[in-house]
This record gives C-alpha cells, sequence and structure tokens, in this order.
C-alpha cells in the first residue's frame, strides 16, 4: 500500500471555469482531488470560480483570494492547491493574502512523482522537472518554503528552501542533465540486448490508474516462468507506479514476448516532466506493438485517449500497430460509451481485475504483432528427446507422429526457435 510519512494535510482545491476548456471542470477537480489524496493530503473543500480570463496578479480574482482566506480560517485548511499552474508572482500574491501554503497542478505532480519514483533515473528525472519548473519561480517559492512542517508541495529540492542563487540551481541542472546522458548509455546497452534477443516488444501506454500495471501482472502470470517476484506494484491511485517495468510475457501459441509498462499521463501533465521523462517514453519507439489502455469506466475517456493520442504524437510512434484496450468493464457500460473514433482503430473490451476476455486480448496480440512464426514439421531424433519435450511445454503442438526416424511435430514456431532448431524441419 502507498503511504506518506507526513500526517494529511487539510487542503482546499481551487478551480477556475473558462469557456474555453475542453474538460468538464467538475470532472477535471476530482481528478485534482485524486492527486491531492496520491499526495498525501484529505481535501475538505472545493471552490470554483467562473472566469472570462485569468487575473495576471491573483490568477482568481483579488476578492476571490480574500473569500478563500475565510473558508481556511474556518474549515482549519493548511495547504490551498490551485488546478492550474501559477506564476511566481501570482503564487507570492495570493500567499500574501490567503496566508497559507499554496501549491499548483503542477507542483502537486511533481511532489507526487518525487516521492513515487524509486530507480535512479526516475529519481534524477523529477528532480530535473522540479527544478526547471522553479526556476523562474524562486520569489514565490520562497516565501512558503521557508515555512515549518514541510508536506504537500515541498518534496526533493524544496528540502533545500531554494535559498540558493540562480546560477547554482543551473549548475544544479547541468549536473543532473550530465548523470542522465550516462543513465542514457546504459539503458541504450539493455536495450540493444533486447534488440538482440528478437523478442517483440509490447507497450503499454495511456492514462494513468487506467489499469496497466494490474493488466501487466496478468499477462505474466501466463508465462511458465512465472513467480510472484515477478509482479509490479499496483494501487487504486494515481500514479501509484513511475519506473518502468519489463516483464516476459507467453502468447497462446508459444511464442515468447516482453512487454513494458510507461509512466502514465494525465491531463494538464506538467510540460517539464513531460520533456524529462521523454527518455524513459522513448522505449515505445522501440516497441512493435503498442497497447493503449483506457478506464472505460471514466467520465472523461475521450478526453484521456485524445490526451494520449497527443503524447504518442510527440514521440512520433502513431505509425506502430496500435489496440485501444478498454479496461474495466465490469464497472462501465460498454454500449454507450463516447469517444471520437479518428483515435480508435483497433480495439478489444476487457476487465484485467476480474480477467475478461484476457484471452481474447493475447489472441489480439498476436494477431497484431509483426509476422515473425512459421507453420512448420520437425522430425526429431529419439535421442534427442530433450528437445521434444521443449516444444510440448513450450509450443501449441497441433500435431505428434511417432515414426522409426524419430517423433514428427507440426506446430508454429517463432523465428528465434526455427533458426535454432533448423536443421530438424522437414519443409
Amino acid at each position: 500500500m502507498v503511504q506518506d510519512t507526513i500526517s494529511e494535510e487539510r487542503v482546499l482545491i481551487v478551480g477556475v471555469e473558462l469557456g474555453t476548456d475542453t474538460i468538464h471542470i467538475d470532472n477535471s477537480m476530482d481528478e485534482l482531488e485524486e492527486l491531492v489524496k496520491a499526495a498525501g493530503g484529505i481535501v475538505i473543500s472545493r471552490l470554483i470560480q467562473k472566469k472570462d480570463s485569468i487575473n495576471t496578479a491573483y490568477f482568481i480574482g483579488k476578492g476571490k483570494a480574500e473569500e478563500i482566506k475565510n473558508y481556511c480560517d474556518e474549515l482549519e485548511i493548511t495547504t490551498v492547491v490551485f488546478n492550474d499552474e501559477l506564476s511566481g508572482a501570482q503564487l507570492r500574491n495570493l500567499e500574501k493574502i490567503i496566508d497559507k501554503k499554496i501549491v499548483d497542478r503542477t507542483n502537486l505532480i511533481l511532489d507526487i512523482f518525487a516521492n513515487r519514483a524509486n530507480s535512479k533515473e526516475g529519481k534524477l528525472q523529477v528532480k530535473l522537472a522540479q527544478l526547471k519548473y522553479r526556476l523562474p519561480r524562486l520569489i514565490g517559492f520562497r516565501d512558503y518554503l521557508s515555512r515549518e512542517g514541510g508536506g504537500i508541495g515541498t518534496r526533493g529540492p524544496g528540502e533545500q528552501k531554494l535559498e540558493t542563487d540562480r546560477r547554482h540551481i543551473l549548475r544544479e541542472i547541468d549536473n543532473i542533465e550530465k548523470q542522465l546522458k550516462e543513465v542514457e548509455k546504459v539503458r541504450s546497452i539493455k536495450r540493444k540486448k533486447r534488440e538482440d534477443s528478437d523478442l517483440p516488444i509490447v507497450a503499454l501506454v495511456g492514462y494513468t490508474n487506467a489499469g496497466k500495471s494490474t493488466l501487466l501482472n496478468k499477462i505474466i502470470e501466463m508465462n511458465d516462468e512465472y513467480n510472484d517476484s515477478k509482479q509490479v506494484f499496483t494501487y487504486d491511485m494515481l500514479f501509484a507506479t513511475l519506473d518502468t517495468s519489463l516483464r516476459r510475457g507467453k502468447l497462446p501459441n508459444g511464442q515468447i514476448f516482453l512487454i513494458t509498462d510507461t509512466v502514465g499521463f494525465v491531463s494538464k501533465l506538467p510540460t517539464h516532466l513531460i520533456a524529462a521523462f521523454k527518455g524513459t517514453l522513448e522505449e515505445v519507439q522501440y516497441a512493435d506493438l503498442l497497447l493503449h489502455i483506457v478506464d472505460a469506466s471514466n467520465e472523461d475517456l475521450d478526453i484521456q485517449i485524445k490526451t494520449t493520442y497527443h503524447i504518442l504524437k510527440d514521440l512520433k510512434v502513431l505509425d506502430k500497430p496500435m489496440v485501444t484496450v478498454f479496461n474495466k468493464i465490469d464497472k462501465a457500460d460498454i454500449n454507450n460509451l463516447i469517444y471520437d473514433n479518428k483515435y480508435v482503430d483497433k480495439k478489444i473490451f476487457i476487465s484485467a481485475k476480474d480477467e475478461i476476455n484476457i484471452d481474447k486480448l493475447m489472441e489480439t496480440i498476436e494477431e497484431n504483432l509483426p509476422q515473425q512464426f512459421k507453420q512448420v514439421t520437425l522430425k526429431i531424433p529419439y535421442d534427442k528427446q530433450n528437445i521434444v519435450n521443449y516444444f510440448m511445454k513450450s509450443y501449441q503442438v497441433d500435431k505428434v507422429e511417432y515414426i522409426e526416424e524419430g517423433t514428427i511435430l507440426n506446430l508454429t514456431i517463432n523465428h528465434i526457435d526455427l533458426q535454432k532448431y533448423k536443421d530438424y524441419i522437414m519443409n
């Protein structure tokens, strides 16, 4: 279970509704509440203001800021979280009036990432994104980072109070970027080894909390080599896992393949974070098939599909084969799903949790991976029964026949074993 080391902060979430918004404000605020929960806070109340334009000094109106101060005093609020990104001046001006810690959506997401990243690369990526985000906001941050207690919005570089000059922070950014280049070299070596293995790669992409990790676990359970240590962490929470996972799966025809999970997406995902995690997301570029996982029970699934689509477009991977997997159909009416069909070509409906249509999904993966199999007839001498045992265990054998010269097997074989056992092929 995900736990925070700090006690839950009492939070007021604030949103501004503009006529140009593409996602309904209530749904966006629901998502913000889940983000606060993921950061270790508890939302006591929410406030939404309708505006034609953003106030450059306070983001909201000054009068609304004074109203928020009263809310905070009455409800014993400790932190106010805004649903959009704030400038340094806006942070400073809001804190002067409200006299509470002010956190915007971007800093909140960065804070969650700082608390969840486990790998060296993940930690470096998050720290880099935090520094780049906070650099132009040093004045606004100095005020509330000097407060006692820490908590939401103060993890990572915030612990330094940013009581340093701009040049020092720029040097730190440069240092982290150099470290990331070294990490990239290691990742490139590992990637080369995967490519040399010739195993096809399937990448899971999509919105955070759509069920990617749960599905990954279900798929690897179907592999004969499976054991509990291969399981990846799952939890019903936004950004429960951040680090990329790579596991081995097995298709119905016996073909072994690699399946990788990726960091989930979210609306208004910070630009710095997308840029920082592009190194990890670039793993998608080496996949043979993309599975776009969508939470079918989410009211804003169309927005989530488009958000993922545009990030994949930025990564230049839309030319890859892709199947849209509508997950959580145990909680949705699949006959009334509303989404833009131009973003969805091949699709399948499943429930990873209840194991509905997982077998059909595996068949779909098999059908959409690049052709790497061949139907063959093998003749295995009787003194090579270990090879027969391998094929009987690893493949779906269509026919077995025993003749004087040995055992005849008819099966669909992957191209790796095809090369390895080519001396036994009869056709």
